[in-house]
């Protein structure tokens, strides 16, 4: 009788852990190789549908800064999955970082689509993008539209990278934009490639971003000085259904307002992703 209460409350306690939230690292074939991504899963029951938001880091970034996992965690809480990853030649994942360009982010990005789409606890998909992800999160969603990606939020988004390449300056490396060397030293050791700047001065950023009908957030730091907030908002003229929030002493980073972002973000992203779809809708399915 024993045996069989302990066997009773190991059935009991494997099918409450399904219940429960669930971080898994999996790989993604991306164009550089493979990807290195961290699915959180909030409770999810047998049979139950989620929303999955794609967290998209910055230029040099990685998938756990702050921001990003703080963003996670806010999704998680209110019945939100998400996946975060690194794009190729960043933090975890296969490439060379000389290689990269947005043009194969987007790429990338469009292989965790796929990827995430074909989960079957997956309904709703949005996007969320930080920097240079901020871009690569516009310019997916306006090529995929609002059939595939359903919201979106953009924080920082860095479409200055374009007018960086056409000055031939990024982050103080300077170079001649229309004969970029193979490789531009920048600081930390890591060199950009001459296609990055070859194909970002010709990059279609708003006119691909204005594509999307989609709704969508834009949040920006009124202290930013590396992506001034004029930027961000003038994603909000071109995305026509959009908000902006101007964030009072934020920086690039959000630096001391990381848990703030990261609320504003995930609010707005269960209010769009969690509706019923009606104008009037309420309801948090």
């Amino acid at each position: 009788m024993k045996k069989l209460r302990l066997f009773a409350f190991a059935v009991m306690a494997l099918a409450t852990l399904h219940a429960y939230a669930i971080s898994e690292n999996v790989k993604i074939t991306g164009d550089h190789g493979q990807l290195d991504a961290i699915i959180q899963t909030p409770k999810i029951h047998q049979g139950q549908r989620v929303p999955m938001v794609i967290i998209c880091h910055g230029f040099m970034g990685n998938k756990n800064e702050p921001l990003l996992t703080n963003l996670a965690d806010s999704l998680e809480k209110r019945g939100i999955a998400s996946i975060r990853f690194d794009f190729n030649g960043h933090g975890q994942s296969e490439g060379r970082f000389q290689d990269m360009t947005v043009p194969n982010e987007l790429i990338d990005a469009q292989k965790v689509y796929d990827y995430v789409a074909a989960l079957p606890y997956v309904s709703k998909i949005g996007m969320a993008g930080h920097s240079q992800g901020g871009v690569v999160t516009a310019m997916t969603a306006g090529n995929m539209g609002v059939e595939k990606i359903k919201a979106i939020c953009l924080m920082a988004p860095a479409a200055v990278l374009r007018e960086d390449a056409l000055r031939g300056n990024t982050f103080g490396a300077q170079y001649d934009p229309y004969n970029p060397p193979a490789e531009i030293k920048l600081f930390g050791g890591r060199s950009l490639g001459g296609n990055f700047v070859k194909t970002a001065i010709t990059l279609p950023i708003y006119e691909t971003a204005m594509k999307y009908t989609g709704k969508a957030i834009i949040l920006h730091g009124n202290t930013d000085r590396i992506v001034p907030y004029t930027y961000g908002q003038r994603f909000h003229y071109v995305i026509k259904d959009s908000e902006f929030h101007l964030l009072n002493s934020c920086d690039h980073g959000f630096g001391g307002h990381v848990a703030e972002a990261a609320h504003l973000a995930a609010d707005y992203l269960q209010q769009t992703l969690k509706c019923c779809g009606r104008k009037d809708c309420k309801k948090k399915n």
